[in-house]
């Protein structure tokens, strides 16, 4: 089902989107989506994995998806449930270094994080 998002995922999408509803996603949201994104970069990850990763981000960008994201916190459940589910089936792909870029990143938008916020599993 996911696969049929993946034409609204693209790189300025995706950042225009977490610069948009950062604090409404929250710190796991965003790091999930960040996650993901670094995983594409990674030549390790296999293709299947990448196509998967590439629908649930644009699931997450799209706005007409399950659950609207115009109903506020509740519109971002069915985008961040995509997000945990693409990551849950790649992470055994995810490495220490897309990790640490995914941090990195991440600070950009909640400064003060602890690690204890980003365990997602």
């Amino acid at each position: 089902m996911l696969l049929k998002f993946d034409k609204w995922y693209s790189r300025t999408k995706l950042f225009d989107k977490i610069s948009r509803v950062a604090k409404k996603a929250g710190v796991k949201g965003v790091y999930a989506a960040l996650l993901l994104y670094y995983a594409l970069a990674d030549g390790k990850v296999p293709l299947r994995d990448k196509i998967i990763v590439v629908g649930a981000l644009g699931y997450f960008i799209c706005p007409t998806d399950f659950i609207p994201d115009i109903l506020g916190p509740l519109g971002y459940t069915d985008d961040i449930s995509a997000l945990m589910w693409a990551l849950s089936r790649i992470w055994n792909n995810i490495t220490p270094s897309t990790h640490e870029r995914a941090k990195s990143r991440l600070r950009q938008w909640f400064p003060s994080i602890d690690e204890s916020d980003l365990t997602l599993f």
